[in-house]
Formats: C-alpha cells, sequence, structure tokens
C-alpha cells in the first residue's frame, strides 16, 4: 500500500468540486461540494444512529437501496434537519437538481448536509448554482470539495492509497468533515471515499460496515452522536481488476486499505475536535474479546477526568483505572499494566495491578506532547483495539456561590 494524493478524485474516473453558493455569509468559504463518476458506481453507505435523523439521510438511504450511484452532493452551513415536510423535499430536489445537470436519474444521487440544525434550507441558492458546481468537476476538483463540506473544521481531512490487486493498480481516497458533536455509531461526522476497485456491492457494503467500525465507531470528543453521520463509499470498478466476489486475498488487500482510509480520517476528525489541544489514543491489549478492548479504550478515551489530566499533563493514572473499572467489563485489576507513550518517550506507572515509582518530571514531559498514546494491558488473552479522542479543556468560573463551565 502505497501513500499518494489526490482525495476522492484520485481514482479512475472520478471527479470533483466546490464552491460557494451563498449558505455561508463568508465568501471566502465554500459550502457545496459535489463528486461524480462518469460510470456508475457501487455504491455502500452507513448512517447515523441517533434516532433523529437529517432529511439527507432519508433521501441517501432511499436512493442506495439499488446498491447503485453515480455522484454525491454535499451542502455545509445547514443540516437540513428538523426542517418538517418541507426540509426532506428540499434533499430531494437537491438530488433532482443534481441529476438534471449531470443527465442522470435522481435515484442516482446522493445527498449530504452538515451544518445549523433547525434551519431551513436554502434550495433556491443550491438549485441556481449546481450547472456552475458541475461545470467545475475536475480531476483537481478534491481540494475545492474537502472545503466545501467543512462547518467548524480547522484542518482539511484527505487521505489516498494506491493497492495492487492482480497486478492492476487501484486506488482508494476519501475526505471527511467533523470537529464537533463526535461520538459515531455508524455517524457532526461526514466521510466520503472513492475507489475504482471491480468488487461485489454486497462485500463493498460488508468491509465499509467493518472499516467503520475499526475507526469512526472508536472516536469521540464530546460524547455527542450527530443526526447527519454517514459514510459512503463508492467503487466504479474502472482499474480493470479481475472483479472482487469472495473474501479472498484481494479482498483482503482492498479491506485494508479501506480500514486505513476511515482510520486515518478519523485520526484527523478527533484531532481536530472543538476546543482540543491534544490527541488520546488509548490501546487496549490482552483482553478476552475484541469487542471488549474497544469498549474499555474508548470508556478511557471519552472519560473527562483522564481528558483533563491529559490536558494538564498530569500521569494520574488512577483516572484510567476507574474508568475501565465503570465500564462493566469483566477483569482481573491485579494483572493490568499502564503506559503512557508519546514522541518524547514512554513511561511505566502501574505493572501487574501495583504502582509504580516513576519519574512525574519524566511523564510530565511525555504528556505534554499533543499526541498522547495511553497503553492497557489486561494480561488475559490476546485480543487488542485502539479508541482516539481529544482532551476538552473545561474553564470554571465562580458565580454567586455555583460554578459554570
Amino acid at each position: 500500500m502505497e501513500i499518494i494524493k489526490g482525495g476522492v478524485t484520485a481514482a479512475k474516473g472520478f471527479t470533483a468540486s466546490g464552491m460557494h453558493v451563498g449558505l455561508r455569509r463568508n465568501v471566502e468559504k465554500k459550502d457545496i461540494a459535489l463528486v461524480y463518476s462518469d460510470t456508475m458506481c457501487n455504491a455502500a453507505a452507513v448512517f447515523t444512529q441517533n434516532k433523529i435523523k437529517a432529511n439527507p439521510i432519508y433521501v441517501t438511504s432511499k436512493h442506495i437501496q439499488d446498491g447503485k450511484a453515480q455522484a454525491i452532493i454535499i451542502n455545509s452551513a445547514n443540516a437540513n434537519t428538523f426542517n418538517g415536510k418541507e426540509g426532506l423535499e428540499h434533499a430531494f430536489r437537491m438530488a433532482d437538481a443534481t441529476a438534471e445537470v449531470l443527465n442522470l436519474k435522481p435515484e442516482d444521487i446522493l445527498v449530504a448536509s452538515t451544518g445549523v440544525i433547525g434551519e431551513p434550507l436554502k434550495i433556491d441558492l443550491i438549485e441556481n448554482n449546481v450547472g456552475k458546481l458541475a461545470e467545475q468537476l475536475s480531476k483537481r476538483g478534491h481540494m475545492a470539495a474537502r472545503e466545501g463540506i467543512m462547518t467548524t473544521d480547522m484542518i482539511k481531512k484527505e487521505i489516498t492509497v494506491s493497492i495492487n490487486i492482480d497486478g492492476k493498480k487501484v486506488v482508494v481516497g476519501g475526505m471527511a468533515k467533523g470537529s464537533g458533536m463526535i461520538h459515531p455509531n455508524m455517524g457532526t461526522v461526514l466521510a466520503f471515499i472513492t475507489s475504482d476497485i471491480d468488487i461485489d456491492q454486497g462485500l463493498l457494503q460488508e468491509a465499509l460496515r467493518y472499516a467503520t467500525n475499526k475507526s469512526f465507531n472508536r472516536i469521540s470528543v464530546d460524547g455527542q452522536t450527530s443526526t447527519n453521520d454517514m459514510a459512503i463509499v463508492l467503487a466504479n470498478g474502472k482499474a480493470g481488476n479481475k472483479k472482487v466476489t469472495e473474501k479472498d486475498a484481494n479482498y483482503d488487500i482492498f479491506l485494508q486499505a479501506l480500514v486505513y482510509i476511515c482510520t486515518e480520517l478519523a485520526k484527523l476528525v478527533a484531532r481536530d475536535g472543538e476546543g482540543a489541544t491534544k490527541l488520546i489514543e488509548c490501546v487496549v491489549e490482552g483482553a478476552k474479546t475484541e469487542e471488549t478492548a474497544a469498549r474499555l479504550s474508548k470508556a478511557v478515551i471519552t472519560s473527562t477526568m483522564v481528558k483533563a489530566a491529559i490536558f494538564g499533563s498530569d500521569a494520574n493514572w488512577g483516572r484510567i483505572l476507574c474508568a475501565i473499572g465503570c465500564e462493566g467489563s469483566e477483569f482481573d485489576p491485579n494483572k493490568i499494566d499502564i503506559i503512557f507513550e508519546s514522541k518524547k518517550g514512554y513511561i511505566e506507572v502501574c505493572k501487574d495491578g501495583e504502582p509504580l515509582k516513576f519519574n512525574e518530571k519524566k511523564a510530565r514531559s511525555i504528556l505534554e506532547d499533543d499526541e498522547i498514546t495511553i497503553i492497557v494491558d489486561l494480561q488475559m488473552g490476546d485480543a487488542r483495539a485502539n479508541a482516539w479522542g481529544c482532551d476538552l479543556t473545561y474553564e470554571y468560573v465562580r458565580i454567586n456561590g455555583s460554578y459554570r463551565s
């Protein structure tokens, strides 16, 4: 697997674009994006588990029922959520307008939105400009598209790799947005992935679900699952590889690339958390099952007390014990090892359930880095899992005998 450039347009047959249409007040910021394949694609998607779902979720879930799609239209600045019947109509109109300018069927257009909840979408701004958006489609359009999907994001999120399947170069590229309301259960997180691999649609759906469970569903910033979360992958088959129809070695190569793409995008989302200064990764090793390891690692990175300690560069490992103890999984406290690690080194603070005397100055230096790994070894099995989060900074102010944050 080789890391390359090009995002969602790196694969054969894909182009993209992004522009400002007026949904944002700041004319310097793009607020709409389009991803297009010049041939029909096998398509797969996963959606938010929030019971309140955005209107684009309903449209996209309907349009993708046949496992086919050829374009994705995305707007930022407005979530088109909780807007009643009019909001659902607007989501369908986004697909209709895009289909008309691309000479496609509306059901082959997928729709996504992100931004403020409960405000009517100015659909006329999209309908009046989607023609210009389509005219700007290009191989370089991934740069404009990745900007068009951003809301409170501070950094652009894009990753691309190439792999070899049956002697053919296959490309997988993705972009994502997300900064606040991050605690996916797929899902604010939107992720769009393109590939020129030829693969069975059912296998594509399985691969995406597996990859998102390994990545997006293991991050958290603020504990809030968005109403708009979705991840979509389009595969148009133009790489010319022998079609992947079973879970063989070629499927495993593609799956590895997809997991990598989703993981790197997920880590960028966590790193970009609103108000965050550090990325926290928790690795739980020695669990009896991967599911247990995943639950415990996510319990650590979602703990407010752990985040506060990491923000303060305080090696207060008791908070880690507290977090995994509260989660509910079975383990032996007398076997736990805990290690802090960063680019500045590593330090063991707990061994076989016993506290270790450690150099607190060295520990602080390690934890002052902006990317921290917490390793928890349960020594009860072979399973392991990772989860990613960010520290949240709080300022407490005394007002009339009470505190607010």
